[in-house]
């Protein structure tokens, strides 16, 4: 249940970044999406204001230059104006053409007053009726100028082609044409009929459709960055919340921990406390029957002899008992690691010999640190002693070397233990520490835990792996004392000989 809730809370903080990862995606498109399309038609609206006003322009040029250029000189010569007069129109066309030559003009018209094509660029059109637009009434009745935008493609079309056929968007105008002097009484600029012209506008508005591309283009991309950017932002957030809920339940973890070792603590104090006399005086009475029995040769004596070595052991358990349940306050003398190390190893020598167990330690002299010379020699007893236990019953090899180590926390003496046995097992590696865990048949599982108490309680840690040629390995890492000398890294050890001489012992000590 409290794993399901676990994961539960782990998976929150993740939908929320997704949801509002593709929330916060939809609003950036949308708004740049939006942003977009209003620059684009503005654009397309500023250049059809420009192409009207040119087409204005035109209209009053194109006007100016048949008054001038056509319709004073006809009505001089020939005192009024026919267009059916072959010459008047060939003169009207000339004028026409090299006004509108190099304007992109498709065609031109001219309307009497009766909305009859009096003449137009193409000659098949003259003298129809019932082709002229509303522009063109517009014009006759109002006098007023007006453009039409016309496009023979829809602009998603457009969006998609490369290039448009020339006259695929036209505009078309209708201006009234007057006449710029008054020829007689009562008119003033009178309106001599329509103007309508159609101009080709298409490389225009594909200048348009590309600077529309663009703005698309330059607004999708600047999205994805953004949202990206926020993916990256939200994803460093949620790590960051993932990781503090973790640090958050890990602390949860060892504070229940500590709240159920400390209650666990007190009733095996208290317990081993009213176990510790008793047992005492049993194991001085086996002690004293034992050697009566041994020395009247007694028939008994093989199980008076176990009685005092079981008394013994429950003994030991007790003290770790008591060791966990009650640890002291280290003190601060200068402690030199090297001679604890060979105090250690002396103790342990006999049982070396027996168990065909080599021995070897590299420690440079003066390596010394600061703490509590009983509870570090205590320590390190424990380590050896689980080293020589974790060796098959052939024997085998155990290494301890010293080294130094600077990090931000400042400068620190590793004490490493290496046997040549099978190794942790990976998957239980974070539980070795903890109190009364045991693989051993007849282990407390207080070993590790002791030693961890008095290496924590000296400011440093304990390290557990596995040594890549095998075997493990336990560090104590403590901080040096302001006497010690850094040593240089000693060289990874070797792995143990593949016979072993039945009872002895080669320590070495390396300056």
């Amino acid at each position: 249940m409290g794993i399901y809730k676990s994961l539960r809370a782990k998976q929150k903080p993740l939908q929320f970044v997704k949801v509002l990862s593709w929330t916060l995606l939809l609003l950036i498109l949308g708004s740049s999406l939006g942003l977009s399309v209003f620059q684009a038609k503005y654009a397309e609206r500023v250049l059809l204001e420009k192409q009207k006003q040119f087409g204005l322009l035109l209209a009053e040029n194109l006007s100016h230059q048949i008054f001038t250029r056509f319709t004073l000189p006809t009505i001089i010569g020939f005192g009024q104006i026919s267009l059916r007069n072959p010459e008047q129109f060939t003169r009207l066309d000339q004028v026409v053409r090299s006004t509108i030559h190099s304007f992109h003009v498709q065609e031109v018209r001219i309307y009497d007053p009766e909305l009859r094509i009096s003449y137009s660029t193409d000659p098949n059109l003259v003298n129809r009726t019932g082709l002229a637009g509303e522009g063109a009434k517009r014009a006759i009745s109002h006098g007023e100028t007006s453009f039409d935008f016309l496009s023979k493609i829809s602009w998603s079309t457009a969006m998609f082609r490369l290039e448009l056929r020339p006259g695929s968007v036209v505009l078309r105008g209708f201006a009234p044409l007057r006449m710029e002097r008054n020829f007689g009484p009562g008119a003033k600029n009178p309106i001599m009929g329509i103007l309508e012209f159609s101009q080709d506008i298409t490389d225009d508005y594909m200048a348009v459709v590309n600077f529309e591309r663009l703005v698309y283009a330059s607004s999708l991309f600047t999205s994805l960055v953004l949202f990206f950017l926020i993916i990256s932002i939200l994803g460093r957030a949620d790590r960051m919340s993932a990781e503090r809920q973790a640090e958050k339940e890990k602390l949860l973890a060892e504070l229940h921990q500590q709240e159920k070792l400390a209650g666990m603590g007190r009733m095996v104090a208290g317990v081993a406390h009213e176990i510790r006399n008793p047992l005492g005086i049993i194991q001085s009475s086996a002690e004293l029957i034992l050697k009566k029995a041994k020395a009247e040769n007694h028939p008994h004596t093989r199980i008076i002899e176990a009685m005092f070595d079981e008394a013994k052991r429950l003994s030991r358990t007790v003290h770790e008992f008591l060791d966990y349940a009650r640890p002291r306050q280290p003190r601060q003398d200068e402690v030199d690691i090297c001679r604890v190390l060979e105090q250690a190893a002396v103790f342990l020598e006999r049982e070396c010999e027996t168990r065909s167990i080599r021995m070897e330690r590299s420690c440079p002299e003066g390596t010394s640190v600061r703490g509590d010379r009983d509870l570090i020699y205590r320590a390190v007893y424990n380590v050896l002693g689980n080293a020589m236990q974790a060796l098959p019953p052939e024997g085998g090899l155990i290494q301890a070397t010293t080294a130094t180590a600077t990090d931000n926390e400042g400068q620190w003496l590793l004490l490493t233990v290496r046997d040549s046995g099978p190794g942790f097992d990976e998957q239980n590696l974070d539980k070795m520490k903890d109190p009364f865990y045991s693989t051993k048949d007849t282990g407390t599982g207080l070993g590790l835990a002791i030693v961890s108490s008095i290496i924590e309680s000296h400011g440093g840690a304990v390290v557990l792996g596995n040594h890549p040629e095998g075997g493990a390995m336990v560090t104590l890492k403590l901080p040096l004392g302001h006497a010690a000398k850094p040593a240089q890294l000693p060289p990874p050890p070797k792995a143990p000989d593949a016979t072993i001489a039945s009872g002895t012992q080669t320590p070495t000590d390396k300056a």
